[in-house]
C-alpha cells in the first residue's frame, strides 16, 4: 500500500509539473510567432479564462488552471483576475500567466480616434474598448479644466467638443476619462495650438471660432484637396453676412445622420437648434467635431475665390458655384445623375 501511494504521488507530481510548465521551450519557437492578444472582459469566469487559454495553446490544462486559481484566491480573498488585454505566450509558465492576469498587467492598447469624430463617437469607442462608459466620458467632457493647466482653453465652453485632438493614443486599461481628456488636450496644445499662434496676427477668428469653422470643414470635406476651398466659401459667406447653411451642423444639432439615398428633408432643415446654420447666422456655438490638422490649416490658409456655394457629388467631391442660380442648377444635375444610377442598379438587378 505505501508503495502504491508513493507511485500515485509520483505520477501526480509529474502531472502537476507538466501542467504548470510552459507549453513550449523558449528556444523552440519565436515569440513573434506564438504570442497572442487575450482580451478578458469584465465578468469573465475563472473557468472560462482557463478554457480560453487551453484552447489557444497557451497552457496545458484548464483543470490545472482552476486548481491554481483556487490557490491564488485562498491566498488573497480580496483579489481576482482582472479585465483587460494581455499579451500571452506559450513560453510562459501557467503560474506566470495567472499572476499577470491576477495583477492586471495589461498591455497599453492602441486607440485610434479619427478626425471628424464627435465626443459621442469617442465615448462609444471607449465604452466598446471597456475603458469606461460613454456616459462617464460625456460627463467628464463637460468639466472644463482649470486655466492653470490649459490657459489657452476658452473659459465659457459648455463641453470640450473640438478640443480633444484626434489621433492614435496608447491608453493602458484603467485610465480614467479625466486622464484621457488631459492627454488629448495636451496633444491639441502640442499639435494644433502652435498653428493658430503663428497665424494669430493675421487672423480675425478667435481660437474657438477657428476650431469651430475647422470642425465644419472636417465634416464637409471628403477630399483633402477641397478643404481650403470649402474653408474659403464659408469665410466668404461670413464676410457677406450670409448664413452658412451647412448640413453637418443640422445633423449635429438634431442627431440625424443623412445618407446619399436619404438626405435631410426640408422639415429637418427647418428644425430649430442652436447649431442649425440654415436658421441661425454666423458660426454654431461650439465645434461639431474634432478637426484634424489639415482642416485647421485650411481655415488659416483658405483658397481665395469668389465662390459662395457648394454641393456634394455622390463621389465625395463638390461642385462650387458663384451664384444661387448656378448652385441650384448644379443640385439639379446631381439629383438627375443619382436617379440615373438608381435606375441602372434596378435594371441590373432585374436581369
Amino acid at each position: 500500500m505505501p508503495l502504491m501511494i508513493g507511485v500515485a504521488g509520483l505520477h501526480g507530481a509529474t502531472w502537476w509539473y507538466w501542467a504548470i510548465s510552459p507549453v513550449v521551450d523558449r528556444e523552440d519557437l519565436s515569440l513573434e510567432q506564438t504570442q497572442i492578444q487575450l482580451e478578458i472582459t469584465t465578468g469573465t469566469s475563472t473557468r472560462q479564462i482557463g478554457q480560453d487559454l487551453e484552447a489557444t495553446g497557451m497552457i496545458h490544462s484548464a483543470w490545472a488552471w482552476n486548481i491554481w486559481a483556487f490557490w491564488l484566491a485562498w491566498q488573497n480573498r480580496e483579489g481576482g483576475f482582472q479585465a483587460g488585454v494581455y499579451t500571452i505566450t506559450p513560453t510562459q509558465s501557467m503560474p506566470a500567466i495567472a499572476r499577470r492576469i491576477w495583477e492586471g498587467q495589461v498591455e497599453d492598447a492602441s486607440v485610434t480616434l479619427p478626425e471628424g469624430w464627435s465626443l459621442e463617437q469617442m465615448g462609444a469607442e471607449f465604452e466598446r474598448r471597456q475603458y469606461f462608459t460613454q456616459a462617464e466620458f460625456m460627463t467628464a467632457t463637460q468639466e472644463i479644466p482649470s486655466g492653470e493647466e490649459f490657459p489657452w482653453l476658452p473659459r465659457d465652453l459648455p463641453h470640450l467638443e473640438g478640443f480633444l485632438y484626434p489621433d492614435t493614443y496608447q491608453f493602458p486599461q484603467g485610465t480614467s476619462p479625466q486622464q484621457v481628456i488631459g492627454i488629448m488636450l495636451a496633444r491639441f496644445q502640442e499639435v494644433a495650438l502652435p498653428l493658430y499662434e503663428a497665424a494669430q496676427e493675421n487672423q480675425d477668428l478667435t481660437l474657438q471660432e477657428w476650431v469651430t469653422l475647422a470642425s465644419m470643414v472636417e465634416k464637409e470635406a471628403a477630399v483633402a484637396q477641397e478643404r481650403p476651398r470649402i474653408a474659403g466659401v464659408f469665410l466668404n459667406r461670413l464676410s457677406q453676412g450670409m448664413r452658412l447653411e451647412s448640413d453637418p451642423t443640422v445633423e449635429y444639432g438634431t442627431g440625424i445622420r443623412q445618407t446619399p439615398d436619404q438626405p435631410l428633408t426640408l422639415e429637418q432643415v427647418r428644425q430649430p437648434s442652436p447649431y442649425n446654420t440654415y436658421l441661425n447666422e454666423g458660426l454654431p456655438p461650439t465645434p461639431i467635431s474634432s478637426p484634424g490638422v489639415d482642416s485647421l490649416r485650411a481655415v488659416l490658409n483658405p483658397e481665395r475665390t469668389d465662390y459662395l456655394f457648394f454641393v456634394a457629388n455622390y463621389d465625395g467631391t463638390h461642385v462650387f458655384s458663384r451664384t444661387l442660380e448656378e448652385h441650384e442648377a448644379a443640385k439639379q444635375r446631381i439629383r438627375q445623375e443619382r436617379e440615373r444610377q438608381r435606375q441602372l442598379e434596378t435594371d441590373t438587378e432585374s436581369l
